[in-house]
């Protein structure tokens, strides 16, 4: 077997860093507002419900705009969208690059933004949309003209979606919907929501969910209002849904079959997500170690103790052992159906997001006081990715997902 990364990758890597060097550090640079102390303050629009403020994100578009005219946020695209095609290993290598540079504008962990995009749902409506529904938001939800959002989680529902409470009926050549969404990302400026209704069947059925594409302006269709959350600013709403009326072509996929893009969905985003946590928990291992070492307490450096190192040390490991799994479970995404890896992606998002998270605490104790500040990134890096324990899956859901291909329930034992 073959572990060096290869050429082709290790290319694309050298360009994504001199292009950093060159367009995104200096814009970055001149807005340090939103990388410093400041940080959670400036991104945030404080008087409209804690919504991301208007500035923050005209940054993160000129980012976006950037990376594409240099040719790299389409990079896992097809050729077709004008990508290249980008392989589940070539992104789970450049997403864990990108992440151990640590916090900035070349790699945002507010809102998932990157020199090099990830598009599930650009992906996902590629896969299974119309030719209507590509042609009207493919190219405008990579530029940003367009945003999706993905109604799945409910109220009383969250990783239980097949007992989902949101109906849609038939009433002539319409579909009218009603229901409610949670943590409904995006909706304070979304174009599009993509919601999961059950058209048939009983509850816990996976077979009898579909998905619709609804404009937000649609009558009966209300952001009622967003939750704060650990990590600010917020744009996960809470939605209600009252007699919206759509049309057949609304209809996303076939009937009753939706719940086969949530998987697609979530599968693109798993993977990707645990390789975002590898590379924030080395650059959390990383940084502690060089502090260790310039850090003279007692006469000495702080890396001579062993209470410093061996935590480090047993985090390190662990990001290696990481590292090979999920190198190795996207290399399998790129050649089997996503069901046949659907327990090895579980295994690697589960362990990831949570070694981030003990690494990040484990920087902040080894930085003492500083590193409980927001003078460090640690506090920021623990807030956001504590929810990838969470979102995507609760880890509890992925674990049950393992334990269930290991007994024989689910499938085949690997």
């Amino acid at each position: 077997m073959d572990f060096t990364i290869p050429d082709h990758i290790q290319a694309k890597l050298d360009e994504l860093d001199a292009f950093i060097e060159a367009e995104i550090k200096p814009l970055e640079a001149a807005n340090r507002q939103y990388f410093d102390h400041r940080r959670e303050h400036a991104r945030t629009d404080w008087a409209a419900d804690g919504i991301p403020s208007a500035a923050w994100e005209d940054l993160l578009a000129e980012m976006r705009r950037r990376a594409d005219a240099a040719g790299h946020l389409r990079y896992a695209l097809p050729e077709a969208l004008g990508g290249a095609g980008g392989s589940n290993l070539a992104m789970a290598i450049i997403r864990e690059h990108l992440a151990a540079k640590g916090l900035g504008l070349h790699n945002d962990l507010q809102n998932e933004s990157s020199i090099v995009g990830n598009f599930p749902i650009v992906h996902m409506i590629h896969a299974f949309g119309t030719e209507a529904q590509k042609g009207e938001l493919i190219e405008a939800m990579i530029t940003g003209a367009a945003r999706v959002g993905f109604g799945l989680t409910e109220p009383d529902h969250g990783s239980d979606a097949t007992y989902l409470d949101t109906r849609a009926a038939r009433d002539g050549s319409d579909w009218v919907l009603n229901g409610a969404k949670r943590f409904n990302t995006g909706l304070h400026n979304a174009t599009h929501d993509i919601i999961f209704a059950r058209t048939s069947g009983a509850p816990g059925k996976a077979l009898g969910i579909s998905a619709f594409l609804v404009p937000t302006d649609t009558p009966g269709f209300s952001v009622d209002y967003m939750h704060w959350t650990f990590n600010m600013p917020s744009d996960h709403a809470e939605v209600t849904l009252r007699d919206v009326r759509v049309p057949e072509t609304a209809l996303l996929h076939r009937e009753g079959e939706g719940l086969a893009l949530a998987q697609h969905f979530l599968h693109e985003n798993r993977i990707r997500q645990a390789a975002s946590s590898l590379g924030a928990a080395q650059y959390c291992i990383d940084e502690s170690v060089a502090y260790a070492r310039s850090r003279v307490t007692w006469g000495k450096p702080l890396a001579t103790n062993q209470a410093i190192q061996f935590p480090l040390a047993e985090l390190h490991t662990d990001c290696a052992l990481v590292r090979n799994l999920v190198y190795k479970t996207a290399w399998h995404l790129d050649r089997e159906d996503h069901m046949a890896v659907t327990d090895q992606v579980s295994m690697a998002n589960y362990r990831a997001n949570r070694l981030v998270c003990d690494a990040a605490d484990q920087a902040m104790q080894v930085h003492g006081g500083i590193g409980y500040t927001r003078a460090k990134p640690f506090e920021h890096i623990y807030r956001h990715h504590r929810r990838y324990r969470i979102t995507e899956g609760a880890e509890e859901i992925q674990i049950r997902k393992i334990a269930g291909h290991l007994f024989g329930f689910l499938g085949t034992n690997r």
